[in-house]
């Protein structure tokens, strides 16, 4: 159930600083759940790697996501000379940007006619540098929004917020691409990478007008660290990972994002070779079904006022999973978009319910630390959500390759490479998700009472900020 909470002698956050989070969240989640969703393709259909190639490219990525990301985290937390200035995890977001942008336009940019260990070394090498500097930029973006919104009541209605924001441009961006993006023409892609980087430059400007820290946050961190020893990276990890409510919602996002991840990288091929149209098609069940998507927000953040985060959560989940199998048998884009609303009005309470419990898991972890320790535990979550380009990468190899999978773009694929993209595109992201809904739903506690506790104690330590 939801909390009660005395608001009466809290200064609420603006609704201006809630829309910029809300557009920094729009850059994040685009760059990790769109931006690169059709790389795999790319470099095995267009550009002609070979699939096993592309996949040991992908995993070396995935496992640098892994590592880089607590580690970044841990050692970006600490306040420096510019801190009481102008902020601890402001400076961060704003001098990664321009790599960030840079970097992802440098991955659709290989050097052609080089031969493939060249295309093998660019990949590895563009996707990892990339990634360090989003690490960073992603780990004090997350980081920020909870302390800029401690309250329940901020944390619902800053990412309600931030998912219609999110759920309006990031279908912007998605349409534009899939007008862009021709099969058989690898310089499409480039166009798209441009156009993109063009919006996401106006996206960070908007960003960096709301993520200003206040003088008393600023003083708080840097409080914070001159009262404490800073703890261990490893003291950090064990606290984390021995806190069974930031574990389930840990393991929850993973699934989550592996999921959307083998789903969203799968529709390139699903629209080529299932349904067999151009790949510009795939913009009308998006436009439709962002109607359903932002239509639910009022749904599903009323639901959570009345029946809590937990609930929302979970019902969410195993309602997705159960959405992904119509999928199994869709053969036209009739079929397709039916299926797409369905599954986009679900999807709406799970991302409205995304940070407000991983806010609340930070806050536990915070407690037991006594300080705040927030773009650690960024990286720490970041570490395992890698895991979804590590899974993406492997199942696409076997399954291509057990199935025949003919790279050709011109080439009509067989029932059974067919039955291959449905397995990865809905059949394992249908069990992932009801796996893990029942996971939450029976173990996660951080509600009603306990969450009250909690709240006070975050109180009491001068860090409920």
């Amino acid at each position: 159930m939801a909390i009660q909470e005395d608001l009466s002698e809290w200064e609420i956050t603006s609704t201006g600083k809630m829309i910029s989070y809300g557009f920094g969240y729009t850059i994040v989640n685009y760059l990790l759940s769109y931006g690169l969703s059709v790389l795999f393709y790319y470099y095995e259909v267009e550009l002609g790697l070979p699939v096993l190639m592309v996949g040991i490219a992908f995993v070396i990525f995935a496992i640098w996501n892994m590592l880089n990301d607590p580690i970044l985290g841990y050692f970006t937390e600490k306040p420096r000379k510019w801190t009481r200035k102008w902020g601890l995890r402001a400076p961060w977001v704003v001098f990664t940007s321009i790599p960030v942008l840079v970097f992802y336009f440098l991955i659709w940019t290989p050097i052609l006619g080089a031969g493939n260990m060249i295309l093998f070394l660019w990949f590895i090498i563009m996707t990892c540098v990339f990634d360090t500097f989003f690490s960073i930029y992603n780990d004090h973006v997350y980081g920020g929004f909870t302390n800029q919104f401690p309250s329940e009541y901020e944390r619902r209605r800053s990412f309600a917020i931030a998912t219609l924001l999110m759920g309006i441009f990031i279908l912007l961006l998605s349409v534009i691409a899939t007008q862009i993006i021709v099969y058989g023409d690898p310089a499409s892609f480039i166009t798209c990478a441009i156009v993109i980087i063009a919006f996401l430059v106006l996206f960070n400007i908007i960003l960096f007008l709301g993520i200003r820290e206040s003088k008393e946050m600023k003083e708080m961190f840097i409080r914070g660290f001159a009262e404490e020893k800073k703890a261990s990276f490893g003291k950090v990890v064990k606290a984390t990972l021995t806190t069974k409510n930031f574990v389930v919602s840990l393991i929850g996002y993973t699934v989550s994002v592996t999921a959307l991840a083998l789903f969203n990288a799968s529709l390139i091929y699903v629209f080529k070779d299932v349904y067999r149209v151009p790949y510009a098609a795939s913009a009308l069940p998006a436009i439709i079904g962002i109607f359903f998507f932002l239509g639910a927000i009022p749904f599903w953040y009323n639901y959570s006022r009345k029946h809590g985060f937990k609930k929302t959560y979970w019902v969410c989940f195993i309602l997705h999973a159960f959405a992904f199998i119509p999928f199994l048998f869709a053969t036209n884009l009739l079929m397709h978009i039916i299926c797409y609303i369905i599954i986009e009005f679900i999807y709406s309470g799970e991302v409205t319910m995304l940070m407000p419990v991983a806010s609340d898991t930070y806050d536990e972890v915070s407690a037991k630390m006594e300080k705040r320790v927030d773009a650690t535990l960024v990286g720490i979550r970041n570490f395992f959500f890698r895991l979804a380009f590590l899974i993406q990468a492997v199942v696409f190899t076997i399954v291509h390759i057990m199935t025949a999978y003919n790279p050709n773009v011109g080439a009509v694929q067989t029932p059974l490479a067919i039955w291959g993209i449905r397995i990865h595109f809905a059949l394992i992201p249908a069990i992932m998700y009801l796996v893990m809904g029942l996971i939450f739903k029976k173990f996660y506690t951080l509600e009603g009472a306990e969450k009250q506790a909690l709240v006070k104690k975050l109180k009491d330590l001068k860090i409920y900020r």
